[in-house]
């Protein structure tokens, strides 16, 4: 523990939460949960997909409101009704997807929800600029200020997030998954940040599912299980295995066999073993986060990729289907060299991805039911095959099919898929890619968001396509969800490590395998 974190131990917490408790249509999120964030340490929140610790951090950033419990901050009792109230108590979130403006510069992000100081009734920049630097200066960082933050790698845009939040002064500052994207060099960067912050007496909340740097970095860990807190931990009292083994809820046992589980696995455990392979990749490497991934995917075969956020999963996906170029590695498709340059390409060959974020990535929401179903196969609607004319008939009756087939609730194909339900948006989104009759068909968290019932539907679509012979490579941060598969592959750190029979991909086995240590196998 630094010298700050000593003298901060009878000080007032910057943060203490106690009994807090939320539930979401009936089911509980949060039972129960406490916590106390000390000014000049680092707190990390540790757990599985799911266990609560996002419900945790939302509620004191200001984004979702307690069912009960109470929140103090510098032991004064707080109501954090909004994220500026959240702001003014010195609280500040650097959340993973940073919510920086892409076209704006270095100084104008940090100014964001800044106090502007003003001189003559106009917004005085120079002591923008000012303070700015002197944020900046606290870490010898040589950002500039006037760099579109389109340009700037991703941990000097992670940088410039963290000098907006210290634009104010902040008392506490959460970071959610900060080093998911880092090189080793960067990470390290970002620990000497850390040390610099807690130096001044500014506690920080670290929720990562990298346990190797937990450890180095935490002076207390507090472990989320099922919305639950399972157990508080201070600096050295409990070693990788141990903290694992907490979060997973049972004694790691037996992980060796799994790991050293063969690809090929036989056909007594996955009928689609008998089919040669659609699609196989061999050591692909894509962008900073795909390092290594060996795989097979079957005719026929559900395909899950399990793995903890930053694993490389939804880049491994966009790779395949041709969003993001190979650095190296090399695939084959029906035993032809398969290189997508696009993923209109990969459409024509026969791969489909159904992204994650189907909002911003896949629907075009001001648009109809029947103008983004047909998105994909606007040639299919000609009216001549040598025409270039398109059928609006066409695009309708193929519309109103797949609105039919797939229960989609709409008043009309007419509809804007803006004011569908989330389930019914995400059926438009698979009514595109099936129209092109993929050969394998990529589907990246299909059913976050969407209701029981709607999400019930979309398994049996997956089921039927595959008893139709569509390969499925299914990639879901809710293990439960992945027993629909055939087997499942873990991703970690950027390597595919270990692909199981489904009679042996349970969500515990999967939540260990996904911590587990490399040098362990």
């Amino acid at each position: 523990m630094s010298a700050a974190s000593r003298s901060a131990v009878d000080a007032p917490a910057a943060v203490q939460a106690t009994s807090l408790c939320k539930s979401f249509g009936g089911v509980p999120a949060l039972r129960d949960a406490s916590l106390t964030l000390r000014p000049g340490t680092v707190h990390a929140l540790v757990g599985a997909n799911g266990a609560g610790k996002s419900t945790f951090v939302k509620i004191l950033a200001g984004l979702e409101k307690p069912d009960a419990g109470e929140v103090k901050v510098r032991g004064e009792r707080v109501i954090i009704a909004t994220p500026d109230r959240a702001r003014q108590l010195g609280l500040n979130f650097i959340h993973q997807e940073l919510n920086l403006v892409p076209r704006f510069t270095v100084l104008q992000n940090m100014a964001l929800g800044y106090s502007l100081p003003t001189r003559a009734g106009l917004v005085s920049w120079s002591a923008v600029r000012r303070r700015a630097r002197s944020v900046l200066a606290r870490f010898d960082s040589s950002l500039s200020l006037d760099a579109d933050v389109s340009t700037l790698s991703v941990s000097d845009r992670w940088m410039t997030s963290l000098g907006r939040s210290l634009m104010h002064e902040p008392q506490a500052i959460a970071m959610d998954e900060p080093t998911a994207s880092f090189t080793v060099e960067e990470a390290e960067r970002l620990y000497g940040v850390i040390h610099t912050l807690t130096s001044s007496g500014v506690g920080v909340l670290y929720i990562s599912h990298r346990l190797d740097e937990v450890l180095e970095l935490s002076d207390e860990i507090t472990v989320f299980r099922n919305g639950e807190v399972v157990g508080r931990h201070h600096r050295g009292d409990l070693d990788r295995t141990e903290l694992t083994e907490s979060i997973v809820g049972r004694r790691v046992r037996d992980l060796r066999h799994y790991q050293s589980e063969a690809i090929g696995i036989s056909s007594d455990h996955h009928p689609a073993e008998a089919h040669p392979p659609v699609l196989s990749a061999q050591n692909l490497k894509a962008g900073k986060r795909v390092v290594n991934a060996t795989f097979d995917l079957r005719r026929g075969e559900i395909l899950g990729i399990a793995g903890l956020v930053g694993s490389g999963r939804t880049e491994l996906a966009r790779a395949l289907a041709g969003a993001d170029p190979l650095t190296s590695g090399s695939m084959l498709l029906d035993g032809r060299t398969y290189s997508p340059h696009s993923p209109r390409d990969a459409i024509a060959r026969g791969v489909a991805l159904v992204p994650e974020e189907r909002r911003s990535e896949a629907l075009v929401l001001d648009e109809s039911i029947d103008f983004n179903i047909n998105l994909a196969t606007m040639r299919q609607n000609r009216m001549r095959r040598w025409a270039p004319l398109l059928s609006p008939s066409r695009a309708r009756s193929a519309a109103r099919e797949y609105v039919d087939s797939l229960s989609i609730k709409s008043a009309s194909t007419k509809q804007d898929v803006a004011h569908l339900s989330g389930g019914n948006q995400q059926k438009v989104v698979l009514a595109r890619f099936l129209r092109t009759n993929p050969r394998v068909l990529i589907l990246d968290e299909p059913t976050v968001g969407v209701d029981v019932g709607a999400r019930a539907e979309i398994y049996e679509l997956v089921k039927s396509q595959t008893s139709r012979g569509t390969a499925v490579l299914l990639i879901s941060s809710d293990f439960e969800e992945l027993e629909i598969c055939d087997r499942v592959a873990v991703m970690r750190e950027g390597r595919i490590t270990t692909i199981l029979p489904a009679n042996k991909a349970g969500t515990n086995t999967l939540t260990a395998l996904c911590y587990h240590h490399e040098e362990e196998q």
